[in-house]
């Protein structure tokens, strides 16, 4: 009879996600129970820990279109990166000059080919960002491909030259 009960309860709490349902889908992780964190204790829904404590809870995310680069096709390659406050209070950014994000492209040696700063103007104008808990920040850029040989595998790497450690790279094919 215990064992009923405790099938039934267990069903219970498993089917409490089936008929609720979200209005809009979310693009940054959600927080984890402690069910989803039994259930699936090796998901990479984790939010990273940086060295200075202002930065707790800011997670960051890039995006390449297109994955795989037609050099004969592509002369831009798009860069979106989205930084999300994933902890429960809002996280101020203050920045020297207008420029928030720099991007290089680096081949996989680790040298770098082409700087996103270098075709932009930047301006001595400090600007602060606050980032309230669960909203995010996107950056869509491009940088030009043309240093970039076909058959290689290079990497984006994107961070805000402020704070060093909100880096995040992303490696990507060029094909001909």
């Amino acid at each position: 009879m215990k064992r009923r009960i405790i099938l039934h309860f267990l069903i219970l709490l498993m089917a409490g996600g089936i008929f609720g349902q979200e209005a809009a889908p979310t693009a940054t992780p959600r927080r984890r129970g402690w069910l989803s964190r039994i259930l699936h204790p090796f998901s990479p829904d984790v939010i990273p820990q940086y060295k200075d404590p202002r930065l707790r809870g800011l997670s960051l995310d890039l995006q390449i279109t297109p994955q795989t680069v037609k050099l004969s096709e592509v002369r831009q390659l798009g860069i979106k990166v989205t930084l999300a406050n994933l902890s429960k209070r809002p996280v101020p950014l203050d920045f020297p000059t207008n420029q928030r994000i720099e991007i290089y492209l680096r081949n996989s040696a680790g040298d770098i080919l082409t700087k996103w700063s270098d075709n932009h103007a930047i301006a001595e104008k400090p600007g602060t960002i606050l980032v309230n808990p669960q909203e995010r920040i996107e950056y869509s850029e491009t940088i030009s491909t043309r240093e970039l040989t076909p058959n290689k595998v290079f990497i984006a790497e994107v961070f805000f030259p402020q704070y060093p450690e909100l880096r995040i790279r992303q490696k990507f094919l060029a094909v001909p």
